[in-house]
């Protein structure tokens, strides 16, 4: 018991200070890495040099997110200073004035394209200002890219939570391949099991997801909750869903888990914007948001500078250019068949052994996100032949927007990463959240599918990455699964799909979308408001994944 409570104690720190008491990230995560660190070090009796250790690994992929917030937050702001911004912010609202066909197109669409081609929370940093620079308030801008951060998220950065986080989560212990050869599987073909059924869930889900943001954005967002403006376009909203979550299965079914949400989003962009402009979907009561002076305070900051909406007679395709250079650039560099995903993961900083423990820390700064966005600047000045005071001006303001996110950024990368780290100690423990973990199978054995969503949500939310929850838990959860005689690729594919839920709520995502538009101490507001969603999700994912029980069951 005294080791399930100091397990459980930076999780309920995190919701007690952030969603209880309403304290800023800034002010939490500082006081629950050190809560983490302490109960390490003194109940799981976790070296000094492995806290030291993993502590460093934690600031270390900190700086690779702020490095993501700033290319962003630089880019948008070139885009501002060249004109373009006034251009993007015109083409959008000439497709649609409505905000819930503008949500759809931008967070939904956009973001699942950039999120399959990119991942690292990249959705986020791009769409929350461009929505914000159409008129979205920015605590409504944040929230809705932070819910489509669930349905595109398994298959991000082109598959990485399958093929990196479940492939090597698994690795090659014998309980794994006896079970691959009574069943006469490979591994190739195990993961592709997974793929599918994964895909098959998200599916269902993502199907609905359109609809539910809307709602909550109607409910929250308008003078008093207006769940009729929700509801009322429900058939544009569920072939939203189904324009993105249908190319996303059958890309799953015939290719595997590389290109799903990339196609979908891709596809299901197309099939909207044609379907909008003609009228095939008419919009009954177009919806807005209350003038800007009727906003409440809670809604926006006074500490974000909106960016310059200078006037510039810009050709729409140059105006979008530099978010079309990012996609492409993406997406080339992702791409195994070509060679620049190699060029650039050529290049690696690592430090292994820390502190002569067995923690390394690497990092490929040429492969993240960002090192592209500095190219598109960079063509971006050339392109709209900005001035050097200008091209000045944007890089001081995406310096001051970055600084309030380092506090709270580093604070909950380095929890995580002690927290998972734990299990390096002289008691010969589990780390922490496979404890949790462990704990919960012995007492939920029967009704194990009904959990194994819960348990990839909390390694998400913990770990900021869906990737690293797989990581984490796919060999426990594989282990679970033989003894209670539940399907391997089921159960695993309910922790890939728990996890994306927990991608919503994970701190450090909230923060990195938070510091784009100055909204660093709205984070335990923003969980709050995110908690039906990520509700939705999970449960969803258990229903669905108990009928499918059933069926392959008979």
């Amino acid at each position: 018991m005294l080791y399930t409570i100091f397990a459980l104690l930076p999780i309920l720190s995190i919701f007690l200070l952030l969603v209880i008491a309403k304290q800023s990230a800034s002010i939490t995560m500082p006081i629950v890495y050190g809560i983490t660190a302490v109960s390490a070090g003194i109940v799981w009796q976790v070296n000094p040099e492995i806290l030291v250790a993993t502590s460093l690994r934690g600031i270390v992929i900190a700086l690779e997110i702020l490095y993501i917030l700033f290319g962003a937050m630089l880019l948008l702001n070139i885009i501002s200073q060249a004109g373009a911004l006034s251009v993007i912010r015109s083409s959008l609202l000439n497709i649609s004035p409505d905000r819930r066909v503008q949500v759809v197109i931008v967070a939904w669409l956009f973001g699942s394209f950039i999120e399959g081609a990119a991942g690292f929370g990249t959705p986020a940093v791009i769409c929350v200002p461009l929505l914000v620079a159409i008129g979205f308030p920015p605590l409504a801008s944040v929230m809705v890219t932070l819910i489509i951060q669930s349905t595109p998220s398994t298959f991000g950065a082109v598959g990485t939570p399958i093929i990196v986080g479940i492939r090597r989560g698994l690795g090659n212990p014998e309980i794994v391949t006896n079970y691959l050869q009574s069943s006469g599987l490979t591994m190739e073909e195990f993961l592709q099991d997974i793929t599918l059924k994964a895909a098959l869930i998200h599916g269902v889900l993502g199907f609905f997801l359109p609809l539910v943001i809307v709602i909550i954005l109607t409910v929250s967002f308008s003078p008093q909750p207006d769940w009729r403006s929700g509801l009322s376009e429900w058939k544009f909203l569920l072939f939203a869903g189904a324009a993105l979550v249908v190319p996303y299965f059958l890309t799953a079914m015939f290719i595997g888990p590389e290109f799903p949400s990339l196609v979908g989003g891709m596809v299901g962009l197309l099939l909207v914007i044609t379907t909008v402009r003609r009228g095939w979907f008419p919009i009954q009561r177009p919806w807005d948001f209350p003038e800007a002076s009727h906003w409440l305070d809670s809604w926006s900051s006074s500490d974000y500078e909106v960016p310059e909406m200078r006037v510039r007679s810009l050709p729409i395709w140059l105006a979008w250019s530099p978010y079309g250079l990012v996609a492409g650039l993406l997406l080339l560099s992702r791409l195994e068949f070509l060679p620049f995903k190699d060029w650039l993961q050529g290049f690696r900083l690592s430090w292994l052994q820390v502190l002569g423990t067995e923690v390394e820390i690497i990092s490929t700064p040429l492969y993240l996100p960002p090192t592209l966005f500095m190219i598109v600047v960079i063509i971006s000045i050339a392109l709209f032949q900005l001035s050097l005071s200008r091209s000045q001006k944007a890089l001081s303001i995406a310096g001051k927007q970055l600084l309030s996110a380092v506090i709270p950024l580093v604070g909950a990368v380095a929890m995580a990463q002690v927290f998972i780290g734990t299990g390096t100690n002289q008691l010969d423990l589990p780390s922490m959240p496979v404890y949790l973990a462990d704990q919960a199978s012995d007492l939920f054995t029967q009704t194990w599918s009904w959990l194994a969503s819960m348990v990839g949500l909390i390694g998400a939310f913990i770990a900021g990455s869906v990737t690293v929850s797989n990581l984490m838990f796919s060999l426990f959860q594989f282990g679970v699964a033989q003894q209670t005689n539940f399907p391997p690729d089921l159960i695993l594919s309910l922790q890939t799909v728990g996890a994306s839920a927990g991608n919503m709520i994970c701190v450090s995502n909230i923060v990195a979308a938070a510091a784009t538009v100055a909204m660093i101490g709205r984070e335990g507001l923003l969980i709050r408001k995110l908690l039906f969603p990520t509700v939705y999700y999970t449960l969803g994912a258990s229903l669905i994944g108990y009928i499918m029980l059933q069926i392959f069951a008979h």
